[in-house]
């Protein structure tokens, strides 16, 4: 493990149904999470073919301080993203970090196909291969509940799965963990689909040895980090009213993005706020293993079995800002009832939720501009429909024509086709988040490694307002990039990086025998991020292809409204910062004429 000096990979075989554990002390220096996982994605992944093709790996992967401090709960999962064709990166919490670190592994690669439908069962001694057949077509919570009857008392236990969406290839479909986490966004889902791999259940049972000299230093740093997180207002928000705080305060500041960004104001956001939310749905809140915040909240959704009975059943949701976005405001959804009512079909289909309800957003422009009709759709549509949408999710997770295969495709790829690119909003092909901000936020999006807000926080840096001119907006916002490089290879959750500043993840690491520097550090995140730069290349990334629709140009933000001449602009100095950046660097995987095509103006570079 980790504090052997070494990083222990398990590789798994789908096609062979075997098993290695490989002893990795090359990738010691990189930490754990997306320092490893990028090598390990390099090194696995086949560039020349689609991204479902049964030969591409998807892996898993954790930090060296991985549920060993308190708000350090994230695993990361690497693939070739099936919605962009390139780099696909995701994060979740829940137990699976726990679970990997006491089964003994530090990072997971998944290979191959399985004939027939498989789920793994992943422990210290190994791997078992179980039949599935039985769950192919069940939903995500039926699947879950099978699961955890079938493989009972496992200690530190974790279940990741998919629904029929992700068994159905559609591009943006999620991995759900444990009920109320999952690695959404890019269609992790489908990479599982295409293999035949319902789920993996990962539990342990060993320790993690903390070194003798070093147990009373980390015994106080661990008291002095979990007082700060506890005890202070640095955290409070969260375990609040959680990210659903946002709700009204972006409305406030025309920032929510409202009917397919048709308005970044919605004249219900009282009803589906947090503060409403927490008055009237919420039951409990909920933590990730390791964490003391309890920042998952979850409500209460009363459904009946039937028309004609009083007979009911009550499902459990966790919700957030951007759920609330994507199938509340973005949808003109108006009451928490049909909020709760989409989003329970989206997770037990395993969807990504932000994905699915830009998508709808975008169908229902579609359909009043006649580019779709009723015919092919099977229903109508029109903002706060809620029985439409639920038609249409349906029969994306389990599609009957051509068109609802070309919905499961994404936003970008059904305008493409159909028309409409001028208000799909997609960034990067990947559709947007919860923020209509300011250039940051459409910017960072799109030129973050991931294409999501958290690469780079633009939408944060918004709202900020501390930068009035476009180059020092750039620069914070490529600064940030490459830092939360290192904030990923630990992998904390991000709602604790103003706790884990530099000097305090200097002191973590040193308590576990790890002794690095922060320049050491800040030099370490800048070859990860021209790694990730190196990786997108040869799938066939290039900046200056992004995209930026019309509608981010036409719907007044918090900072006006936007103009294409200075996001063109800002996008040439975020390629000035990247090239200057790749300039001269040599990665010791990689073939000089990769490196030199990086510092000569960032072209893609032809499969190998």
């Amino acid at each position: 493990m980790i504090t052997d000096g070494t990083i222990r990979v398990l590789t798994i075989d789908l096609t062979s149904k075997s098993w290695e554990v490989e002893e990795r002390p090359d990738l010691f220096r990189f930490l754990g999470g997306v320092g490893v996982g990028i090598r390990l994605l390099d090194e696995n992944v086949l560039y020349d073919r689609d991204p479902l093709d049964s030969g591409q790996p998807v892996i898993f992967c954790v930090g060296p301080l991985s549920s060993i401090y308190p708000v350090i709960t994230k695993t990361v999962c690497m693939f070739r993203s099936p919605l962009t064709n390139e780099l696909g990166e995701s994060y979740a919490g829940g137990r699976l970090a726990l679970a990997m670190v006491y089964s003994g592994y530090d990072a997971i690669v998944i290979k191959g196909d399985s004939p027939r439908p498989v789920y793994l069962s992943i422990g210290p001694e190994g791997v078992e291969f179980r039949n599935a057949e039985p769950l192919w077509g069940v939903g995500t919570e039926e699947t879950g509940r099978y699961l955890r009857e079938m493989e009972p008392g496992r200690s530190f236990r974790s279940i990741v799965r998919i629904g029929p969406a992700g068994e159905n290839l559609v591009r943006f479909a999620n991995l759900n963990v444990d009920t109320f986490r999952h690695f959404g966004r890019l269609g992790p889902g489908a990479v599982f689909g295409s293999k035949n791999l319902k789920a993996l259940v990962v539990f342990g049972d060993r320790d993690y040895p903390i070194p003798k000299e070093q147990q009373k230093a980390y015994r106080k740093l661990y008291k002095k980090i979990h007082d700060r997180v506890t005890k202070t207002d640095v955290m409070e928000k969260y375990h609040d009213l959680g990210t659903t705080v946002n709700i009204l305060k972006l409305n406030a500041m025309k920032g929510l993005p409202t009917r397919n960004l048709q308005s970044a104001t919605f004249e219900k956001a009282q009803e589906i706020s947090g503060e409403a939310f927490a008055e009237e749905k919420l039951i409990r809140k909920l933590s990730c293993s390791s964490c003391p915040i309890g920042s998952i909240h979850i409500a209460a959704h009363r459904r009946p079995f039937c028309d004609k009975s009083h007979e009911y059943e009550t499902s459990q949701l966790a919700y957030d800002h951007e759920l609330v976005f994507a199938l509340g405001s973005f949808l003109g959804t108006d009451s928490q009832e049909d909020f709760l009512t989409l989003l329970d079909a989206v997770e037990d289909l395993g969807f990504d939720v932000m994905s699915a309800g830009v998508l709808l957003g975008w169908l229902t422009e579609a359909f009043a501009n006649q580019l779709v009709g009723e015919e092919e759709l099977g229903t109508r549509l029109e903002f706060g429909y809620t029985e439409g949408y639920l038609h249409v999710l349906r029969n994306m997770a389990q599609p009957k024509n051509e068109l609802y295969r070309l919905l499961g495709k994404g936003t970008e790829a059904a305008a493409e086709q159909l028309g409409g690119l001028d208000y799909a909003c997609t960034l990067g092909r990947t559709e947007m988040t919860g923020y209509h901000t300011g250039y940051g936020a459409a910017l960072g999006q799109a030129v973050g490694a991931r294409h999501s807000h958290l690469d780079n926080a633009g939408y944060s840096l918004d709202q900020t307002k501390k930068y009035s001119d476009p180059a020092s907006l750039v620069r914070a916002m490529f600064e940030e990039e490459i830092n939360r490089c290192i904030t990923n290879c630990l992998i904390m959750c991000l709602f604790a990086r103003s706790v884990y500043d530099y000097p305090t993840i200097i002191e973590a690491l040193a308590t576990i025998g790890i002794e690095k520097s922060e320049e050491e550090l800040k030099e370490l995140a800048r070859e990860i991020y021209r790694h990730k730069i190196m990786v997108k290349q040869k799938m066939g990334f290039d900046f200056r292809k992004l995209r930026f629709p019309k509608r981010f140009f036409e719907t007044e933000c918090l900072n006006g409204v936007l103009k294409e001449e200075v996001m063109q602009e800002m996008l040439d100095l975020y390629i000035r910062e990247v090239e200057q950046l790749m300039a001269g660097w040599q990665d010791p995987q990689e073939k000089p004429a990769t490196a030199q095509a990086a510092a000569e103006g960032l072209r893609p570079v032809p499969p190998s």
